[in-house]
């Protein structure tokens, strides 16, 4: 564990105390953070859709670790505004750049293709951050959700950037009436200057659920949380009582895990307990759902646990 309290004074003491407290770079993975190689007739029919049509999946970029299970299931995370970010949080794989290229605006017109082509019933659409853009791509977003509204019973969850705190991007998604808006929360507060980007931040995350939940009641918040980075557990909960305190009714948690050498090296691999446990911590906390385990991630199998989550609220009404 990272030690706690007032002998980390700033982002550079925290950076260098998760560097000193990793776990070496050539350390095995325990068994349950072993997946299978992709494959599968699904899998690439998925797989060569998206890319006949030119689109990005958090899935490959992020180097996932569910990408075999989740596309050899029909299901895939889509990326908006290309495959370059201008962010560079210290725990994602996705590229960089200050200025990336230029929107293509028939990308929307694309994913909703894609979806058919696919017979989806849940989609997700998520995207790099583009500070670079005066809207940081809000207006993208909110076309590709009208257009993907048109294909019939499906369901669109979005995750967004934060669109750094700006109330009139965040406004312009939720006019679009996605079902579920996320935005990551990512770590505790305590390591989010050391973990992501200086522009992102733990305050501006919630500042951006919390106006979703408030200005547009209908449409359902989430949010997840890397474990595995040094956090303690009081600091997990506190940040999840905080998630809660502006509304967010969906929570993932899942094992953090370095994709390269140049990243935050993982303090600890988590076992199954502990997500167990944090799962009852939640559902205590009053999210309506909770998915909690190693290889979970913001938008694994997040058709099935919605869905599956709505059947039960219509069995049960009073849980609402």
């Amino acid at each position: 564990m990272i030690p706690d309290g007032p002998a980390l004074q700033g982002a550079g003491d925290v950076l260098r105390a998760i560097r000193s407290a990793g776990l070496p770079i050539d350390a095995r993975k325990p068994r349950w953070l072993r997946v299978g190689v992709p494959g599968g007739e699904r899998y690439g029919r998925v797989r060569d859709t998206l890319s006949g049509l030119n689109l990005h999946t958090v899935c490959a970029e992020a180097h996932c670790p569910n990408v075999a299970e989740c596309w050899g299931g029909g299901t895939a995370t889509v990326m908006l505004m290309g495959d370059t970010c201008t962010r560079g949080c210290r725990f994602c794989q996705v590229k960089t750049a200050a200025h990336p290229p230029s929107l293509d605006p028939d990308e929307p017109r694309h994913v909703a293709d894609a979806v058919r082509k696919l017979d989806l019933d849940y989609v997700v659409v998520t995207s790099v951050d583009r500070d670079d853009l005066p809207d940081g791509g809000a207006a993208h977003f909110a076309e590709a959700i009208r257009l993907l509204q048109e294909v019939p019973d499906l369901l669109v969850e979005v995750l967004t950037p934060d669109f750094q705190g700006d109330a009139e991007a965040v406004r312009t998604v939720g006019r679009a009436a996605p079902d579920v808006f996320a935005n990551n929360i990512e770590t505790v507060r305590r390591l989010t200057p050391a973990v992501r980007d200086a522009r992102a931040g733990y305050d501006l995350t919630l500042g951006v659920l919390e106006r979703m939940h408030r200005e547009f009641p209908g449409v359902a918040t989430k949010s997840s949380v890397m474990v595995g980075l040094g956090e303690t557990a009081a600091e997990v909960e506190e940040t999840m009582r905080d998630l809660r305190s502006v509304g967010v009714e969906i929570l993932t948690l899942g094992q953090y895990l370095r994709p390269s050498a140049w990243h935050l090296p993982v303090v600890e691999f988590v076992p199954p307990e502990a997500f167990a446990a944090y799962e009852l911590v939640g559902r205590r906390l009053g999210f309506r759902y909770v998915a909690s385990g190693p290889l979970v991630r913001s938008s694994y199998r997040a058709g099935e646990l919605f869905l599956r989550g709505m059947l039960e609220e219509r069995a049960t009404p009073e849980r609402r």
